[in-house]
């Protein structure tokens, strides 16, 4: 029988399973394969952050410190388009922060661990921080982190500063906890519409929840503070993880607050 009759180019005898030949074929399939997961692993960390930037013992990312708005806008940027890499370019447009809306902190030259955060909150935002709007449920000052567990800690340091003094929670004001550890929605929704808040701290979707239905205002809102630096046992930051980068941008997309980025009086994006 001629090889015209099994097809031109067609091996008659298919390797042996397990012999060197079959070993040699499967090592050429997956070879491919693993150069994709190689080159995966290799744009798996932002342009901007090395190793030795990444601080286990300190819980901290160190990079976040150096970058300054332009910086910042870009590795928010660059993280979306990797947890998120089938939105369109104008879906990319509506996630993007930009550069004029973020505040330039690269002139912090304290740790950004929490108990310098009261500090680092009082040189770059204006005003009595200790005083709430009069409207219930509409702080002036968000700040979003990566779980309820962090959250909670930063609660606590709002509340008593690094002495244990009452910081920023006086006579009619209230730091308010947005996060979903132990609170259920509904029950956060009612604690928004019955206090009077100066901050409000919470988790990325949790915020946006509250947003969206109404029982947080942002009517009033000055800033949001982004616990970026901080990282966990395994080196990841809030945006360094789709669970938390993904809801954070589509928070920071919403037209409540992307209307009022770089505006005069408007919200400003603050990355501790």
């Amino acid at each position: 029988m001629s090889d015209s009759e099994y097809g031109a180019g067609v091996p008659l005898i298919e390797p042996m399973p397990g012999s060197p030949a079959d070993g040699k074929r499967k090592r050429d399939e997956e070879e491919p394969k693993q150069s994709k997961r190689a080159k995966r692993r290799k744009n798996k960390q932002p342009k901007d952050v090395h190793d030795e930037d990444l601080d286990e013992a300190a819980g901290l990312n160190r990079s976040v410190g150096r970058m300054d708005s332009r910086l910042l806008a870009d590795y928010m940027a660059q993280r979306t388009k990797r947890f998120e890499p089938d939105l369109s370019f104008v879906e990319l447009e509506d996630r993007y922060v930009p550069e004029n809306s973020i505040c330039d902190t690269s002139s912090w030259d304290g740790e950004r661990t929490l108990d310098q955060l009261p500090a680092f909150i009082e040189k770059f935002a204006q005003g009595d921080l200790t005083k709430a709007p009069k409207s219930n449920g509409a702080p002036h000052t968000i700040v979003v982190a990566a779980s309820g567990i962090r959250a909670a800690d930063v609660t606590r340091h709002l509340l008593t500063g690094s002495r244990g003094l009452r910081k920023f929670e006086q006579k009619g004001t209230k730091v308010a906890k947005l996060f979903a550890k132990h609170i259920k929605l509904k029950e956060a929704i009612e604690s928004c519409t019955r206090l009077k808040m100066n901050f409000g701290v919470g988790t990325p979707q949790r915020i946006s929840d509250l947003v969206g239905d109404g029982a947080l205002s942002t009517s009033n809102l000055k800033r949001i503070i982004i616990d970026a630096s901080h990282i966990d046992v395994k080196k990841r930051g809030i945006m360094d993880m789709k669970e938390t980068q993904v809801p954070l941008a589509q928070l920071l997309g919403r037209e409540e607050l992307k209307s009022r980025f770089g505006q005069p009086g408007g919200i400003e994006v603050v990355f501790y």
